[in-house]
């Protein structure tokens, strides 16, 4: 389940890769609407009676198809994820993505083909400094959707100041995919999370339209990490779909 520590290990990983530069802005949604966007199999899995949908703009570093060695032009680019919290059969609890933007054209075709997760091919930059900055702006054919967010990170919480609410939010250990109209899982093993407080100085996005989503109201809840490093196993397929 969502929590600090990771569930399963993933002792022989499709993929590893380091997140550096996380920031996690959070916004409460209807369960109705983002259940609808949702294929057979999954529904939100709510806090306080309310879906939740995250923009997790970051660094990816090291990236590797296991068990090759990371190649200096393929294993650094920035990445940025639309994602909600969900639960698939049985109750089991983890991620669906609404959309990945990654400024690596290897990638996106290669996760595509692999796992279905629906990656878009994007212009990207994360600035890292006082404050962080990242932007994408999606290539054709998939264009022009894209963002600007400025994140300004604070004081790093000790163990005890997390909240449960932040790990439901962070703590994911699966995500879910379709992989030819088959409802598959990823398995995801990484060290804890270490959070920090931290501000939005600025946000110009139109990531939840493209997805036909509802634009987000009201500020989000805002977090940072400097990031981990994850192991990603392979889609595994659970059921077909009935829709």
């Amino acid at each position: 389940m969502a929590g600090a520590l990771p569930e399963q290990r993933v002792p022989w990983p499709a993929v590893a890769q380091s997140w550096r530069h996380v920031s996690f802005l959070h916004w409460p949604l209807p369960a109705e609407v983002v259940a609808a966007h949702l294929p057979a199999g999954l529904e939100p899995d709510l806090w306080e009676d309310q879906a939740w949908v995250s923009i997790t703009p970051f660094l990816v570093e090291r990236f590797r198809l296991a068990p090759l060695p990371a190649l200096p032009w393929l294993s650094r680019f920035p990445e940025t994820n639309l994602r909600t919290y969900v639960r698939g059969p049985g109750g089991v609890d983890g991620l669906w993505f609404f959309s990945l933007e990654a400024d690596s054209a290897t990638t996106v075709v290669g996760a595509w083909a692999g796992t279905g997760v629906p990656y878009r091919w994007s212009a990207m930059g994360v600035q890292a400094g006082e404050t962080i900055t990242y932007t994408a702006r999606r290539r054709p054919p998939h264009g022009p959707h894209g963002h600007r967010i400025v994140v300004r990170p604070g004081t790093p919480l000790l163990p005890g100041e997390i909240s449960e609410r932040d790990h439901f939010l962070t703590g994911r250990w699966r995500a879910y995919t379709t992989v030819a109209g088959v409802l598959a899982v990823v398995p995801v093993e990484h060290q804890p999370w270490p959070l920090q407080e931290a501000e939005l100085v600025d946000l110009d996005e139109d990531l939840f339209t493209a997805a036909g989503l509802p634009s987000p109201s009201g500020p989000p809840l805002v977090g940072y990490s400097t990031g981990v490093d994850a192991r990603l196993g392979p889609a595994r397929p659970l059921r077909h779909l009935d829709r």
